[in-house]
């Protein structure tokens, strides 16, 4: 059957339930629990897995994930959505702080300033997306990001205040 629009297309998506996990996270450093993580021992957040997104470098106030765009990512205008952009950049300024945090700290965004330099498309190629602490903290940390594409151009950048969270 079709919708008269076209080819259709479909994505399935797997994901592990995030609770076990959360568990775990608790009795680990931020920079352990997100090497965990890349090493394949606990598995990524739910949200990484819905875009199709890898995560890269993680180094302490530093963590990078790579994104190869998809259709199914597209807005109405036929390029990469801008949330799908900005989730990436909040995801790298967030863990950036979070492999700075010992064990039982937390964090949440506050806000998220984030700049579109370019339209992405298909044709961008594997997208990185960078993140690295500028100013850590106890109870507030600050963070940048870029999103760079195949090519090396930079495609959107954010800056970010992070509320952190001490332990119960």
């Amino acid at each position: 059957m079709t919708d008269g629009w076209g080819d259709e297309r479909s994505r399935e998506i797997t994901w592990h339930d995030p609770k076990p996990s959360l568990g775990v996270a608790a009795t680990m450093t931020g920079l352990e629990y997100l090497r965990a993580m890349g090493d394949g021992t606990l598995p990524p957040p739910p949200v990484i897995q819905l875009l199709g997104a890898q995560l890269g470098t993680v180094e302490p106030g530093i963590v990078s994930f790579t994104l190869q765009p998809h259709e199914s990512h597209y807005n109405p205008i036929g390029v990469v959505h801008g949330g799908v952009l900005c989730t990436m950049l909040d995801s790298a300024t967030g863990c950036a702080v979070h492999s700075t945090l010992e064990v039982g700290w937390g964090y949440t965004s506050i806000d998220l300033n984030v700049s579109y330099l370019r339209g992405i498309t298909l044709d961008s190629g594997l997208l990185t997306f960078t993140g690295r602490v500028v100013k850590g903290g106890k109870r507030v940390a600050f963070a940048s990001a870029e999103g760079v594409d195949a090519a090396g151009n930079v495609i959107a950048t954010a800056t970010s205040s992070l509320l952190v969270i001490a332990p119960r």
